[in-house]
């Protein structure tokens, strides 16, 4: 997944947060499921954020060709501990993840922020106010 409305639409799926990563799944009308990665600003530096993303492609590459859930979207996002947390727990924690997901177990919406419904879908900022 690149575009940004396919992490927008993922996001209204099914959230579940662990302590390295949070898992966004969301079905998707192709015959594929599709993966996304991201880790924000918050993470650290450009070196740690890009080490975060190359251990969610990894753990992604290693664990959803099996567990994945068919015909969706999944989107890892990366939390502050994941650098340093331990790569096998990391596979279980995704493995659990994965299952929460495919009963409907997600965790609750996250709540909106200060600066959240800021951005329409195709990435313009404009304020609620100006729809």
């Amino acid at each position: 997944m690149r575009k940004r409305r396919d992490f927008v639409a993922a996001n209204a799926g099914v959230r579940v947060a662990k302590p390295g990563f949070v898992l966004l799944t969301h079905p998707n009308a192709l015959d594929v499921s599709r993966v996304g990665v991201t880790v924000t600003k918050k993470i650290g530096n450009a070196v740690q954020r890009n080490r975060m993303k190359r251990r969610l492609r990894a753990l992604a590459r290693e664990t959803l060709p099996e567990a994945g859930l068919d015909r969706h979207d999944h989107v890892l996002i990366g939390r502050a501990g994941g650098v340093e947390r331990d790569f096998r727990q990391m596979r279980a924690e995704l493995l659990d993840a994965l299952e929460r997901a495919r009963r409907g177990r997600g965790d609750p919406p996250r709540r909106p922020g200060p600066g959240a419904g800021r951005r329409s879908a195709s990435g313009d900022a404009r304020l609620r106010s100006d729809r």
